[in-house]
């Protein structure tokens, strides 16, 4: 779905003004604002009632451009040269003459910066000619959107615009790698898969360490992601009064509300279909989902990163997670 050069325009002197723009992105759905102004990025911390403790990514429009907000080392050059514009996050050192303001890293020394592919993001970030913080756009804590109707549910009071560039093609946010230092570590699993990053090192890539109480990075909270009903996880069956989310072939007959992931087993399928049929499901007002087993390889680890931080207990959110 394309969208119109004169909304395309109109969101960019929203971003100038220092307002609110949700925009497509081949993940999910992210809520911008100016990167450079403290005032515009303390409306996405207010309109999302997300902790200030957690840092946003930092959305340009290439390689370049990020280049004028972080240092990039020789491992960042390679990841960056092989996989953007994509579904990739990368930590690098923020330059001292970055102009982001202290909101946008949480203070850090470092900053998340991501080169999304989806054509609304690339015009957007190219007209306006500025670097746009942009978590997911949905309360924080909760379901991740992957369409423009997600989006005018839950936040459509607080955004300027909202730039419909139809269903997110990969369905989960961006995979986060740490490149401020060697060797690189892996923060979040995401849209493209651990394989697919390890190969291109020549090593099998690591994880970070994760401290829930001060991330240094987006998605590391312990409860995320979450729908309003309860998730149980490993499900075979839907017990009663629960709905099924199911994947696979040998998916049971439901007798409630149901959704297969992927009938074909496809696990890229299954990941662009997660968090809608999430949505679905939950707007059934089932208050538990029953959640069949996803395999872990690939973008399977992604998944069911999303689907144990879904199920965590919600007094692990502190008020208000979200990435």
């Amino acid at each position: 779905m394309s969208v119109a050069g004169s909304e395309i325009n109109h969101a960019a002197r929203a971003l100038g003004r220092g307002e609110l723009v949700a925009f497509a992105t081949e993940t999910v759905y992210g809520l911008g604002a100016d990167a450079r102004s403290d005032r515009a990025v303390a409306r996405i911390f207010a309109a999302k009632a997300r902790p200030r403790f957690n840092p946003l990514i930092v959305h340009v429009a290439d390689l370049a451009a990020a280049r004028q907000l972080g240092v990039f080392n020789d491992t960042a050059l390679l990841l960056a040269d092989a996989l953007w514009p994509g579904a990739l996050s990368l930590v690098v050192p923020k330059r001292q003459d970055a102009g982001l303001c202290a909101l946008a890293t949480a203070g850090l020394d470092t900053v998340a910066l991501r080169v999304p592919a989806h054509e609304t993001a690339q015009r957007l970030l190219n007209a306006a000619k500025m670097p746009v913080a942009a978590p997911s756009a949905n309360p924080s804590g909760r379901l991740s959107p992957t369409s423009a109707a997600h989006v005018r549910d839950a936040l459509a009071d607080k955004v300027a615009v909202i730039l419909d560039g139809g269903e997110a093609a990969i369905g989960v946010e961006s995979t986060i790698i740490a490149c401020e230092s060697d060797p690189p570590r892996l923060l979040r699993a995401g849209g493209i898969a651990r394989s697919d990053i390890s190969a291109i090192l020549g090593y099998q890539i690591g994880d970070g360490e994760a401290d829930p109480a001060k991330p240094g990075a987006p998605g590391q909270l312990a409860s995320h992601y979450a729908p309003r009903a309860r998730l149980r996880l490993d499900a075979l069956t839907a017990g009663a009064g629960e709905a099924l989310l199911a994947f696979g072939r040998d998916a049971p007959a439901a007798n409630g509300p149901a959704r297969n992931l992927s009938p074909a087993g496809d696990l890229n399928e299954a990941a662009a279909n997660l968090f809608r049929h999430l949505h679905d499901l939950d707007a059934t007002g089932v208050s538990v989902i029953a959640v069949m087993p996803v395999p872990d390889s690939g973008l399977g680890e992604a998944i069911n990163d999303r689907l144990r931080r879904a199920a965590a207990p919600r007094e692990a959110r502190g008020g208000s997670p979200k990435a």
